[in-house]
C-alpha cells in the first residue's frame, strides 16, 4: 500500500544526463523554416537532375478532390506516394513524383452549391459559364491550400508543374 510518508523520491537515484539540446523539438516552429529551405535550396530539381537519364520509374498519382482541406488519410496517401518515389530514387531510377488534383465533378460543384444556399441563391438562375468559372475558381483556392499542406508534411514532388 501507497504511504505519501514513506515513499521513496527517485529523482536522485536516476542518471539523466545534462545536454544543450532542447527537451523538445518543436517541430511545429522548425520544420517550416526546413521546407524553406529545401525549396530555396531546389532539393527536388537537385535530385531530378543527378538521376536524368536513368531508367524511369512512372508513378501515376491518384488525385484528391481540390475541395477542402486535408485529412489524415490524404496526408497517409500522399506520404506512402512520396516514399515510394524517394525509394526508386535512391535506388537509382529517375521517379518523378507530378502531384495532382481532380479539379471537376460533383464533389466541387456540390461545394458551391452549397455556398449559394448559404446565400440563398438558386443554383439555377446563375447561368451555366458563370458557375463553372465560380467552380474552377474554388478548385483553384482550394489547390493552392492543398499544395501548402502536403509541402508541409516534407512531400517532395514537382510542384510548380502539377496536372490539374
Amino acid at each position: 500500500m501507497y504511504d505519501a510518508k514513506t515513499a521513496r523520491d527517485y529523482r536522485d537515484t536516476v542518471f539523466l544526463p545534462k545536454t544543450d539540446f532542447p527537451m523538445k523539438a518543436g517541430l511545429p516552429q522548425k520544420e517550416p523554416g526546413i521546407a524553406a529551405r529545401w525549396a530555396e535550396q531546389n532539393l527536388y530539381e537537385q535530385l531530378r537532375e543527378a538521376r536524368r537519364g536513368r531508367k524511369k520509374f512512372i508513378f501515376h498519382d491518384g488525385p484528391p478532390y481540390a475541395n477542402g482541406d486535408m485529412h489524415i488519410g490524404h496526408a497517409l496517401n500522399h506520404t506512402l506516394k512520396d516514399m515510394v518515389c524517394r525509394t526508386h530514387n535512391a535506388l537509382g531510377l529517375d521517379a518523378p513524383y507530378v502531384p495532382g488534383w481532380d479539379c471537376h465533378g460533383l464533389p466541387i460543384e456540390w461545394k458551391v452549391e452549397e455556398q449559394y444556399r448559404k446565400k440563398k441563391l438558386d443554383k439555377n438562375a446563375v447561368p451555366p459559364k458563370e458557375f463553372r468559372a465560380e467552380c474552377r475558381a474554388y478548385a483553384a483556392h482550394w489547390v493552392g491550400v492543398q499544395r501548402e499542406q502536403l509541402k508541409r508534411l516534407g512531400i517532395m514532388a514537382d510542384w510548380d508543374n502539377p496536372y490539374l
